[in-house]
């Protein structure tokens, strides 16, 4: 199944991001910790120019410290530092706040010697559904910006001021093509496609052939079935505890998809992630 994802409405997205960032001392890019590679939208970033950009490893709980370190480790090589966070947990939107003004620090201390409050302007962008708004709510302490757990819930641009800082929410944003099937896969896997322009039924037996591989320990305690079986095998009989069967017991693999990605999106398949470490699609 080849995917391909970008609505009309990212078009005009995108050129509001382009105009906007002008406006911003630099942004706060959200990350989805089971996907951080597949989540760097390339075309998105080069906007972005020479602006700082503080790099949020978001939904960090659903994934292990083991997992976190190696992410860390890769993004450090190519010198990015990234917070990760719970976009939830206050301690966790303490540091991103503390980041995102000591990157500016020495814009404050000089307007504060002229005697000036300086406010920093950052834009809150990335790919749909990781959790951006969820994390500009915590750090305002209210919820100010929509949240949805599916993608393309933010539309238009939203202003929101803080102690010191003022935050764009903007519309979450795919490449126009995915040339790398493998990552678009693992944004089809966390939620950032929408669900309704895929094949749900061919798109959970690639989640189970990746799975049962990398993670067959967590597969086997999750629904008790044989990770070394063929990922056909393994969906049937996910359909068949579940019951998710039609009359007849034929099986109701549509029904078994949604639920498998339910509990995959949700955390309660395991702490599973897709990727620690940046990948070809040559090499997967």
């Amino acid at each position: 199944m080849n995917i391909q994802w970008f609505p009309g409405h990212m078009t005009k997205s995108m050129r509001m991001i382009e105009e906007n960032v002008k406006l911003c001392d630099g942004v706060i890019y959200v990350l989805d910790a089971r996907a951080p590679f597949a989540c760097l939208n390339k075309n998105l970033i080069k906007i972005f120019g020479e602006k700082p950009v503080v790099f949020v490893l978001n939904k960090a709980d659903l994934i292990s410290a083991k997992q976190i370190s190696e992410i860390k480790n890769n993004f450090a090589q190519e010198g990015i530092k990234i917070i990760p966070a719970n976009g939830t947990l206050k301690k966790d939107v303490a540091a991103i706040y503390a980041e995102t003004v000591s990157r500016f620090e020495n814009k404050i201390n000089k307007a504060a010697e002229k005697g000036i409050k300086t406010t920093i302007r950052m834009m809150v962008a990335g790919i749909p559904n990781t959790g951006k708004s969820t994390v500009i709510n915590s750090l305002c302490g209210e919820k100010r910006a929509v949240t949805g757990d599916k993608a393309g819930v933010t539309r238009g641009k939203q202003w929101i001021r803080l102690k010191d800082i003022e935050l764009l929410d903007t519309p979450g944003t795919m490449p126009p093509k995915f040339e790398n099937q493998y990552y678009a896969r693992h944004l089809a896997y966390i939620g950032s496609i929408n669900d309704g322009i895929l094949d749900m039924q061919s798109l959970c037996l690639d989640y189970l052939s990746e799975i049962k591989d990398r993670f067959p320990l967590e597969l086997k305690e999750k629904y008790g079935v044989d990770p070394d079986g063929e990922p056909l095998e393994i969906f049937d009989e996910i359909c068949k505890k579940r019951g998710f069967l039609f009359k007849g017991n034929e099986y109701d693999y549509e029904r078994g998809a949604r639920a498998v990605f339910d509990d995959f999106r949700k955390g309660r398949a395991g702490k599973i992630c897709l990727e620690t470490e940046r990948r070809d699609e040559k090499d997967c």
